[in-house]
Parts: structure tokens; C-alpha cells; sequence
């Protein structure tokens, strides 16, 4: 028996909304022209991202999404930021000649992306119980599948962090 579409559930639609939220900061991350508002704009992404695990019922995820990529990762950019000196309020050297080519690319990658995702849960359907998104499940597969990559990822940030540092410096010796 498959569930009827029409009309949503409150559930569905608190998802929708988190979407559009999600995808609307999401635009706004990579077409802002200040670096600061641009790390506030995904700070909104991922804050909605934490809300639609919510809504899944995946209350780990949620608060790991909260507590490690809105906590650190925004705060090492913006660490990033200033440590380089980057320019902090508008700046005309974002600029690219490549918009249109870079826009057609990103529309025709999101519509590969949305028909993949559309064809391959057609038919799938998973009724939103509590506890699906358990710690104990989530920490099984974090620790047994993803331990390197998530290794990896954590090197890599402080190599990105260290070598900003490293950049921004000016009295280092040995530096022309």
C-alpha cells in the first residue's frame, strides 16, 4: 500500500520550508561578494540542514551538523578570513568574466543531480519513526565505514588552517 501524496503532512511541509531555506542560503553562500556575510549565509544553510535532520528524526546528526560544521568549521573560516586578511567588505577582485559559464555548469550539474535523486527514490518510501537516526547506529557506521575519511577530513582543515596562518604572516624569516 503505498501512502497518499496529497495532502502533505506537517512534516512534509516543515521539510519543504527547511529546503528552501537551505537551498536559498546556499545561493546566497556562493554569490555574495563579502567574505563575512558569505560565512554568516552558511552558517543559515547549515542551521536548516540541522532542522530538516530534525525533521527526519535524526536528533544525533542534527546536533553533531550544529555542533561541528556550524561551531567550528564556520569559525575556522572566518579565522581563515582574518588571519590572511582577506578584504572583508566588497571587493571587485571576486569578480570572474566566467558567470555565465560557470551558471550554465552549475544548473546543468543540479539538474543531473535532481533527476538522479528523483529516479533512484521513485518508489522509495521510509515512514518517519523515533529513533531511526540513533547514536548508536550512526557511531557503528562512522567508526567502522567512514574513520579514514573523516581522519582525513580533520588533517586536512588543519593543514588549511596552518598554511593560512603561515600565508598571512609577514615576519616569518626566510620570506621575500
Amino acid at each position: 500500500m503505498t501512502p497518499a501524496l496529497w495532502p502533505p503532512t506537517a512534516q512534509e511541509i516543515v521539510f519543504l520550508l527547511l529546503s528552501v531555506v537551505a537551498v536559498g542560503s546556499a545561493l546566497l553562500v556562493v554569490t555574495t561578494r563579502q567574505l563575512v556575510h558569505a560565512a554568516l549565509w552558511l552558517v543559515a544553510c547549515f542551521g536548516a540542514l540541522a532542522g530538516t535532520y530534525l525533521v527526519l528524526t535524526a536528533e544525533f546528526v542534527a546536533w553533531v551538523q550544529v555542533l561541528i560544521y556550524v561551531g567550528a568549521v564556520v569559525v575556522l573560516m572566518l579565522f581563515g578570513i582574518m588571519l590572511t586578511r582577506a578584504p572583508i567588505g566588497r571587493t571587485a577582485d571576486l569578480n570572474s568574466g566566467n558567470r555565465v559559464i560557470a551558471a550554465i555548469v552549475a544548473i546543468a550539474t543540479a539538474a543531473v543531480l535532481v533527476t538522479v535523486v528523483i529516479d533512484g527514490f521513485r518508489t522509495a518510501y521510509t515512514p518517519l519513526e523515533p529513533g531511526t537516526g540513533s547514536a548508536e547506529s550512526l557511531g557503528g557506521s562512522i567508526f567502522r565505514i567512514w574513520v579514514l575519511p573523516f581522519e582525513a577530513l580533520s588533517i586536512l582543515l588543519l593543514a588549511a588552517l596552518i598554511g593560512a596562518i603561515v600565508i598571512s604572516r609577514t615576519d616569518i624569516k626566510g620570506r621575500e
